[in-house]
């Protein structure tokens, strides 16, 4: 840290403590050179990514927007709302991991639909009539098949074992 009464590069802490509001360190420093005293701040450094639309805007990417969309999702469902407080917990959680400064919409929305689909099939068919933007009801028809047979494979799996 450069001292700021003569640019001199070491110093020495003397003191640390938390901030007022908790989000920083507050550092007491003493110049090795001139001996000039002064305060800097240390912070985490906020890696929230933009979220990018499929029309190209970008926009930060916000916790509750998308808790909201899923608890939409899920209304007057047997969801409980800790399942999809862990579920974005953990979208939080892996963007953070990710380190990067965008993430396609796209890709949030198919982690949303993964977990609405293992959830509850009728948030799930919420969510992807919503998210799809399907054209005609003939797409959606489509996405319920689908989803149909895929419960008639599992079911099948289920009594084999």
């Amino acid at each position: 840290m450069k001292c700021p009464g003569c640019g001199h590069l070491e110093n020495k802490v003397i003191d640390s403590r938390l901030s007022q509001d908790g989000k920083a360190i507050r550092r007491r420093r003493e110049c090795a050179a001139c001996r000039h005293r002064f305060t800097t701040y240390e912070r985490a450094e906020d890696t929230t990514p933009l979220v990018v639309k499929k029309d190209g805007r970008r926009e930060p990417f916000e916790r509750e927007k998308l808790k909201s969309g899923i608890l939409r999702a899920c209304e007057k469902r047997p969801v409980g709302v800790d399942e999809i407080v862990r579920f974005v917990d953990e979208v939080e959680r892996r963007l953070s991991e990710k380190g990067e400064r965008e993430v396609s919409s796209t890709w949030l929305g198919e982690e949303v639909m993964r977990f609405l689909h293992d959830l509850d099939e009728v948030a799930y068919v919420r969510f992807a009539s919503v998210y799809r933007s399907f054209r005609d009801l003939s797409e959606f028809m489509g996405e319920l098949k689908e989803l149909i047979e895929e419960r008639g494979r599992t079911a099948k799996k289920r009594g084999k074992s």
